[in-house]
């Protein structure tokens, strides 16, 4: 049965739906993505190769062809849609964001046999094959939501980034005067005393370096206090630009 090129278009693309929900096709390539992923991460099992090293390679090649086959139809049905008609726009899609991110999920596998012998390069292209969630962004509204309020927020956010770098910076300067003499290996620069403070201030505190004087402890708490307050204000900043776009959304459909 012959497929119309605007009937593909529709199952391809989740905007020109009008039902809600996914397509069966969309909704293939969502099990494809997740299957491909889990494969991808299993790999990075040395145990589980060893059982069947045959089989991951297979998956993947059939997965590889799975994505290249889905690639050439989102290609030939995005004619559909005005600006990328004829080959010049054809190019265009091509270079469009999602496009690049398809391609994200096919050349990690022709890159790789350049690589076997290259451990690293090796490790590297699996961790490339893992990004194919990334893919699921299209299909989902999150992705737009997030964008709305990065946009809508930049500025509050860009002063939330500056305050965080200026205190980095302080704690940082704060360390280096009274911990230097006493741990040289660790704070003896600002760029050394910097690694603790981002470990403070992220409220991750390894323990690798603590200050050990009374000073420097005291310094220690100010800035251990000061990181929740740092990791609260983009966080409190996103949660409201989240609840803004969904808000608008929500109006823009109907639903309120």
């Amino acid at each position: 049965m012959k497929i119309s090129r605007v009937a593909l278009y529709r199952q391809l693309a989740p905007e020109t739906r009008l039902q809600l929900g996914l397509s069966v096709t969309n909704r293939t390539i969502c099990v494809l993505i997740l299957l491909a992923s889990l494969t991808a991460i299993l790999e990075t099992e040395p145990t589980l190769r060893a059982l069947s090293p045959h089989l991951f390679p297979i998956l993947e090649t059939v997965f590889v062809v799975l994505f290249i086959g889905e690639y050439l139809l989102r290609l030939y049905a995005i004619g559909e849609e005005p600006r990328y008609r004829g080959v010049r726009g054809r190019i265009r899609y091509i270079f469009s964001f999602w496009a690049l991110v398809d391609l994200i999920a096919i050349l990690p596998y022709f890159l790789g046999f350049m690589a076997q012998d290259n451990a690293f390069l090796v490790r590297l292209f699996r961790l490339l094959r893992m990004l194919r969630l990334a893919r699921l962004g299209r299909f989902s509204q999150a992705w737009s939501a997030l964008a709305d309020a990065l946009k809508t927020r930049c500025h509050e956010l860009l002063l939330s980034v500056g305050v965080a770098g200026l205190l980095l910076l302080f704690s940082s300067s704060c360390l280096y005067v009274v911990e230097a003499a006493a741990q040289p290996d660790a704070f003896g620069s600002v760029p050394r005393a910097l690694w603790w403070s981002i470990a403070t201030l992220t409220t991750v505190g390894y323990g690798d370096v603590t200050p050990i004087t009374a000073i420097g402890k005291f310094f220690a708490g100010l800035t251990a206090v000061a990181g929740i307050g740092i990791i609260a204000m983009p966080t409190g900043i996103l949660a409201a630009a989240f609840s803004d776009a969904f808000q608008k959304k929500r109006v823009y459909s109907g639903d309120e």
